[in-house]
């Protein structure tokens, strides 16, 4: 059921995931992005295309393996994603079906595990679970993350209510924010040291 790129308005808005992690670092990202127009240029980044370049290769490596240590029956890889209630899209690196009939996200990341999964991942992977529910009309009650520098490392997330509000109140408030509210700051301000829009930020 790979999502046809006609299938949705394209005259509508659309939040992808990446937008929401880049928002929960810092809200001024949405505003200098969304209400000045000002674009950070991420594809220049060479950590974002290593990433890209793990996430092609694994694509193409792992075409027909079905992980049988997670109850898997049937995937689907490289699937683009869309909820029209919410307004988010996005492209997942698998779609997995499980023996109970559920089904679950599963995204390759380029790093390695340091005993904790962050929550940019997790708010990822939680986005990814509202769409396949709302495409799919299955339940997702957990998660993938494989972490490719760590050998293939896999980790379950568990996909609760209480994430799933959370994101979608995220979601709102970014909404809010891109019609032109400037935000606060973020109070972390070593992020701003590597942020591209530091030199216009007022502090």
């Amino acid at each position: 059921m790979n999502l046809s790129q006609n299938s949705f308005n394209e005259n509508i808005y659309y939040i992808t995931p990446s937008q929401i992690i880049e928002f929960l670092y810092c809200k001024r990202f949405i505003y200098f992005m969304k209400c000045l127009g000002i674009e950070q240029y991420e594809e220049k980044r060479f950590k974002v295309q290593l990433g890209r370049n793990v996430h092609e290769k694994k694509q193409s490596e792992n075409k027909d393996y079905l992980r049988k240590n997670l109850n898997v029956t049937k995937k689907e890889s490289n699937v683009s994603l869309v909820s029209e209630e919410l307004k988010i899209k996005g492209i997942v690196d698998e779609v997995l079906t499980l023996e109970d009939k559920t089904m679950a996200p599963l995204d390759y990341k380029f790093a390695k595990y340091n005993d904790k999964i962050y929550d940019t991942y997790k708010t990822q992977i939680v986005m990814y679970s509202i769409m396949i529910e709302e495409m799919y009309k299955c339940s997702v009650n957990k998660g993938y993350l494989v972490y490719c520098r760590d050998k293939n490392t896999v980790k379950e997330i568990e996909i609760t209510d209480k994430l799933k509000t959370n994101l979608k109140k995220t979601i709102k408030e970014y909404v809010d924010i891109s019609k032109g509210y400037f935000p606060k700051a973020t109070r972390y301000k070593s992020r701003c040291l590597d942020c591209c829009y530091s030199n216009i930020c007022i502090k």
